[in-house]
């Protein structure tokens, strides 16, 4: 359906975002990176003609920009009331969606590429997803589901005869009557792809395009006003009235300095549309290219240039359009133009340095006349004499073609592959004098290392008349690090890292031109048919360079995943309307995938409704000396301010203060917060609060800090078995290490959200709210009331992964107090930087080993020590510290084993449960002293894993008994089924004919542990009604936070009942409903809940039973009806008392869990030494699901937590300043994973067992493949380690994590590149 709409007073601030949620109060657009820069928000503008669809981000979008526009959202593209569409069905059931926060924007990726391509390649697919994150899936889901439209098959060709790889015969493993199966879906029951059924143009907006008489728009706000000229001469009668008006086209640069550096202007000019700006003009040296057109247009321009033109002109083409597939994702492309992307020359622009380097020319002109500018270096370095005049604007630019003997090249290394800016890139050319290789005209362009783009340009200089040659190089590298200073206090750190980088993007230049040389002089010896005696051009002047040295040249491809996923298939004789052990799809996916799921902020807005800004400390530890709030309060619309003196009952609950007050202990504390009529409101006043402060001494920020100054959250935690120092006497070899493991950021799609409304008798208090805990939200202590007039409702949360336990509590507490002090509905959204300041993450951990051992790798002894940083309050320190101890052995059985932690006392926002809950941070350790002791013994990790692996039902440290047989099981498979014996070999055979990149592959067993040591944390009820139609209604404790808890409940209720699925219901989480519930974490959420439904129902079928007796042939509404008639009560609670476990510290004994999950993966990487750069190629795991309820749910989260785990060892990097400042406060500064850094290859088996304590005998898997991410990790080790040894370096090397390229890190192989280890000649 196309409705028009109008909006009165369209306000020049206003973005498309915030007017959709007002003025057709929809509010399926999710925003979950303001920056617009790393996820769709289902937005899809159908431009001003009808052949244009593009897919746009809706967050930076100004409301005016769209006069004249086709929008469609998600809600347009299909919807369950009416008909959804074949990719929100496909997404849906290709179990794309878990949180279901991100699928909208998802679903639009796909949506616009088929309005474009109806029968895309898989290459289309992956590069449209390109621009959205996803942090539960691990997104292969949800590119098979876009896969789905290919033309071309999707079956499985590694055999090369069209069967797949996993068949039967090769997959029946220790049983060969089991029944394997591989499809979670059935693609059978997908609705076609019509094309011919799209939603056509509006023809009203095409004739308003094609109007002659089109005047200039103005509209008019508060305080700026917008004005769209209709000609050309109109915008430059608008410049030179208003010289210091920006320019608006995409809004990608203008858009976040107003939203997030509160820039201000009164005027903007938008000549969006205006068609002098948007065309193409090829001439026989070069392309004109409008300033107007995007970066999307641009590239298809250049792809049609390049398939026009003569390879050898078209070589700055190729560059650019090499960098514009990795620049930011899809919907920046669609928005961001040429013009605005050179005129604004960010220091990190990609395309800059490679125009400049292709000697491209900038076309201005303004109202005295036209004139032409070298995109040259004194332009990017923002010299004022090659700059726009104030009244100037960009026409267009010309790119000129590239001469013969002339070579350009773009060179770049990013934290991730796609969607990040660059750490240093480059935009290099060389002009050589025809038939030699002597240098004519030099240029070099580095982005990313100074405040602008910078040129070296006395070094090429000084390099002009030079032959291409290693003593050139060489020169070449003194030359550019001399000139190119970057100064230890640089922004963005990093500095001897992108020092290397200049040398490494050099070294890779003259080694392309090396080999373009030698392919030119010899193409053309060849076409000419002639000896070089003849040409005079001898083409052993021109030697190629080393084949061990062309993998330099080549950059990492980005290429579409694949994957098998491997399940034990239900047994036959099993009912067929019994839906336990199928792959069921989630209860809420079709609603995620047409973004009718509704999340908190999605809740309509309630009368008289306020939006509460916080103010957060700057300061690490100090004593607050006053708070003025008369500047906020003034403001328009202000309501009121709160702070620890408005909390009517206390303000601290288990150590966690809610208001600053007297002192603040850590930067992003909460000191106070605004309330106003609308959020903008809000935050301004929050600005205008004046805090002063008295620092407080000391000021702890790392854990070697807290060590230095005895600073802890909490006593010792100790396990111990044998007699450590005396074994240390008796080994061959003894090596001490020390790692450390680096936090992690949550990255929840939905920020914490809580909408709070005060009711108005008994001061009762309804909350809504995403957590994964809402009894310890009702903090009712802080409103000096009782729980039970405190309502927490959990509808869904928009991912969680830990981060929703305890600081819902907090977050809800301040909410519910200003709620409460203004007697008015409170909308509390956090933004992602203040998420990521106020609610930390993952403890950061050090962990110290002592490590004694035979010289055949049987390890004797081990003492091992961890210290984590808790921040400034307890939170779940303690518990963290007791997990990490107690899962510290993972899968070895070291005979003399003592292992100690503490969690340290800081001055950082206090870290919390994050899923793993310790176990990822500490067994990288464990791998760690493992990896060390073969390189030791010079045998390779997994025989000493395999040595030192638990072999036979055994005792851990702490005294639980252990059967390894399903560990050595999936250990087995692991190395048997992924070829890693053979592809350790070819890896080998790689990295001996390979100088600059080098693979490695790594195998890490798991033994992972269930749940929670106290028994009382492992309890669950459940309420289940029957009703008089047959339907059942079902609600237990546990909260939904994408892990498809719900949908196994279904699954429970509808085998327990004996009924279709469809005639079950369950509506949500509340504090109403089942009291006193437990939080959903630690894997336990079916076992517990499941348990409890299971009671419930078991309860209610006993009381049908007679009068199922009496009539088993009737039907289940025959036999509830009589069950009424009979005065039968239809409504039970189910109650699970928890799985019996303890562990006693005194001691350093007990049975704290109820079960193990064991597992192995195999990952297997490739590294380019020269940048640090790593590809993922391949990863095989094997899980232990004993019986899996809903192996697409489970292996949803065996695959989500890999990738997530992976992110935490590869890419993911907190920064903070030495006064506790967070650096990583959004996407740009903070890197998750995104489509391109999963395996080219996935592969996951859920191995079949028995685990008879739990419900159905399944086993929890949310958490337990968080860790197996870590064989990408000592992948990279591996690989290292053998760079490292061809270089001579044999010595073993201290490993931590994330592995990010950047040096000091031993780890990183840039390292290799230029300190002490010169770049060798030929």
């Amino acid at each position: 359906m196309i409705r028009g709409l109008v909006e009165a007073r369209a306000a020049p601030s206003f973005l498309l975002m915030n007017n959709i949620h007002t003025l057709i109060l929809s509010r399926r657009i999710k925003e979950a990176a303001p920056e617009g820069r790393t996820i769709s928000h289902a937005t899809k503008r159908i431009g001003l003609r009808p052949s244009t669809n593009k897919e746009i981000t809706a967050c930076l979008v100004p409301i005016c920009s769209l006069y004249g526009a086709a929008v469609t959202t998600v809600e347009g593209v299909g919807s369950i009331k009416t008909r959804i569409h074949p990719v929100q069905e496909r997404l849906a059931k290709c179990h794309g969606t878990q949180c279901g926060f991100c699928s909208p924007g998802m679903v639009m990726s796909i949506y616009t590429l088929l309005r474009n391509h109806p029968e895309p390649t898989p290459e289309q697919i992956t590069e449209s997803l390109g621009g959205n994150l996803c942090r539960c899936t691990g997104y292969r889901p949800i590119v098979e589901s876009g896969k789905t439209f290919c033309v071309e098959s999707a079956v499985c060709q590694m055999k090369g005869s069209g069967k797949c790889c996993m068949d039967q015969e090769e997959r029946s493993f220790s049983d060969k009557q089991e029944k394997i199966c591989t499809k979670l879906y059935n693609e059978d029951e997908f609705q076609p792809l019509d094309p011919t059924q799209e939603p056509i143009f509006p023809p009203e907006l095409i004739r308003m395009a094609e109007d002659p008489n089109k005047r200039r728009l103005v509209f008019q706000g508060e305080r700026t006003t917008w004005i769209t000229p209709v000609t050309l001469n109109d915008l430059l009668e608008l410049k030179t009235n208003f010289p210091k008006a920006p320019l608006i086209m995409g809004n990608t640069t203008v858009g976040p300095s107003v939203k997030f550096s509160n820039k201000f202007h009164p005027v903007f000019i938008s000549p969006l549309g205006l068609p002098d700006l948007y065309f193409v003009d090829s001439t026989d040296d070069g392309v004109t290219i409008g300033a107007g057109y995007s970066l999307a247009q641009l590239n298809d321009a250049l792809q049609f240039i390049v398939s026009e033109q003569p390879k050898e002109k078209t070589k700055t083409y190729r560059a650019l359009l090499k960098h514009l597939r990795t620049l930011a994702g899809a919907q920046i492309r669609n928005m961001a133009t040429l013009g605005g992307h050179v005129v604004s020359r960010p220091n990190y622009s990609d395309l800059n340095p490679i125009l400049a380097a292709g000697n491209a020319i900038i076309n201005l002109i303004s109202k005295e006349g036209e004139r032409q500018i070298p995109l040259d270096g004194h332009f990017l370095e923002r010299s004022p004499d090659a700059s726009l005049k104030p009244e100037e604007v960009v026409l267009s630019v010309y790119i000129p073609h590239s001469p013969q003997w002339h070579f350009v090249s773009g060179l770049r290394m990013a934290q991730r592959q796609e969607n990040a800016s660059a750490i240093a890139n480059a935009g290099m050319s060389v002009q050589f004098e025809e038939g030699t290789d002597r240098i004519k005209a030099l240029q070099m362009f580095y982005g990313s290392v100074g405040p602008t783009v910078v040129s070296a340009s006395q070094a090429c200089q000084q390099l002009i008349g030079r032959q291409w040659d290693d003593q050139m190089l060489s020169d070449a590298c003194r030359l550019v690090l001399d000139e190119i200073y970057i100064p230890p206090a640089a922004k963005g750190g990093m500095v001897e890292y992108r020092r290397t980088l200049i040398i490494s993007l050099l070294f890779k230049f003259y080694l392309r031109v090396r080999q373009g040389l030698n392919k030119m002089v010899t193409d053309l010896s060849g076409s000419l048919g002639v000896p070089w005696h003849v040409t005079h051009i001898d083409p052993q002047k021109f030697p190629n360079i080393p084949e061990k040295f062309l993998s330099a040249l080549e950059d990492f491809p980005i290429e579409t995943p694949q994957g098998i996923q491997t399940f034990q298939c239900v047994d036959p004789s099993q009912p067929p309307q019994d839906p336990v052990g199928h792959p069921v799809m989630h209860q809420s996916a079709i609603k995620h995938a047409t973004g009718e799921a509704v999340f908190v902020d999605d809740m309509p807005p309630i009368a008289q409704e306020l939006f509460l800004a916080v103010v957060t400390s700057t300061r690490a530890h100090a004593k607050i000396i006053s708070i003025d709030t008369s500047e906020a309060l003034a403001l328009p619309g202000v309501v009121d301010v709160i702070t620890a003196e408005d909390v009517p009952g206390d303000n601290n609950h288990q150590g966690e203060i809610f208001y600053a007050q007297n002192e603040v202990i850590c930067v992003g504390q909460i000191v106070c917060t605004v309330a106003a009529d609308t959020y903008a409101h809000a935050k301004e006043a929050a600005k205008k609060v004046k805090i002063a402060y008295e620092d407080l001494e000391p000021r702890i920020i790392t854990i070697e800090q807290a060590l230095e100054h005895n600073s802890f959250l909490s006593v010792e935690k100790k396990i111990e078995q044998g007699n450590v120092e005396q074994a240390f006497k008796y080994v061959d070899q003894i090596i001490e290490g020390e790692v450390h493991v680096e936090g992690q950021e949550h990255f929840y799609m939905e920020t914490q959200t809580i909408l709070a409304i005060p009711q108005e008798e008994d001061k009762e208090m309804v909350l809504h709210l995403g957590t994964q805990f809402p009894t310890h939200v009702q903090v009712s202590g802080s409103l000096n009331v009782p729980r039970s007039r405190i309502a927490c409702h959990m509808k869904r949360a928009g991912g969680a992964f830990g981060g929703k336990v305890t600081k819902p509590a907090l977050l809800g507490a301040v909410c519910a107090v200003a709620a409460n002090k203004t007697g008015r509905p409170i909308r509390f959204v956090l933004e992602r930087g203040n998420d990521m300041l106020i609610t930390a993450g993952r403890h950061p951990l050090f962990g110290k080993y002592k490590i004694g051992f035979m010289n055949n790798g049987v390890i004797k002894a081990a003492d091992v020590e961890y210290y984590i940083n808790g921040g400034c309050t307890p939170d779940e320190s303690e518990m963290v510290i007791e997990f990490i101890v107690l899962k510290s052995e993972n899968a070895y059985n070291i005979p003399n084993f003592r292992c100690r932690g503490r969690a340290c006392k800081t001055n950082l926002p206090s870290n919390t449960a994050f899923r793993g809950f310790g176990f990822p941070q500490a067994t990288v350790v464990v791998e760690a002293y493992i990896t060390a002791v073969a390189s030791q013994c010079n045998l390779p990790p997994e025989q000493v894993k395999e040595i030192n692996m638990y072999k036979r039902t055994s005792e851990t440290a702490y005294g639980q008994t252990f059967n390894p047989a399903l560990l050595r099981r999936c250990w087995k498979e692991c190395l048997e089924k992924s070829s890693f014996s053979a592809r350790k070999q070819a890896a080998e055979e790689f990295n001996k004919n390979n100088y600059w990149k080098k693979r490695g592959l790594a195998v890490v067993p798991m033994k992972f542990t269930i749940g929670i040591p106290l028994t009382y944390y492992n309890q669950a009820a459940a309420l289940v009604h029957i009703y008089l139609d047959g339907s059942v209604l079902v609600i237990h404790g546990g909260c939904e936070i994408g892990q498809g808890l719900h949908t196994k409940m279904i699954q429970v209720a509808s085998r327990e009942l004996n009924i279709p699925e469809s005639y079950i219901h369950l509506p949500e989480t509340s504090t109403i409903t089942v009291p006193n519930a437990v939080f959903t974490a630690g894997s336990m959420g079916t076992d517990i809940n499941g348990k409890a439904v299971q009671n419930a129902c078991q309860i209610l079928m006993a009381r049908l039973q007679p009068v199922i007796r009496k009539n088993p042939k009737g039907t289940w509404e025959d036999w509830v009806a009589k069950a009424f008639e009979e005065s039968i009560s239809l409504s039970t609670t189910g109650y699970f008392k928890g799985y019996q476990t303890n562990m006693d510290w005194e001691k350093g004994k007990g049975n704290p869990y109820p079960y193990f999950v064991c597992g192995a993966s195999c990952s297997e990487v490739e590294v380019d030494c020269l940048t640090g750069a790593h590809k993922l190629l391949r990863t095989d795991i094997f899980v232990d699901a004993a019986f899996s309820i809903n192996p697409a749910l489970d292996i949803g989260q065996v695959e989500g937590a890999f990738i997530q785990g992976m992110g935490l060892y590869t890419t993911e990097e907190l920064k903070y300043s030495p006064e506790g400042v967070l650096y990583s406060r959004g996407p740009d500064d903070y890197k998750i994973p995104t489509v391109t850094e999963i395996p080219k290859e996935f592969y996951v088996t859920l191995v079949r067992s028995q685990n008879p304590i739990a419900i159905y005998s399944s086993k929890g898997l949310g958490e337990a493949a968080m860790f197996l991410g870590s064989s990408v990790l000592f992948a990279i080790y591996d690989a290292v380690t053998a760079a490292r040894r061809e270089r001579g370096l044999t010595k073993t090397f201290t490993l931590s994590s994330p592995a990010t390229p950047e040096p000091p890190n031993a780890a990183s192989p840039a390292s290799l590149v230029y300190a002490g280890h010169p770049i060798p000649s030929f």
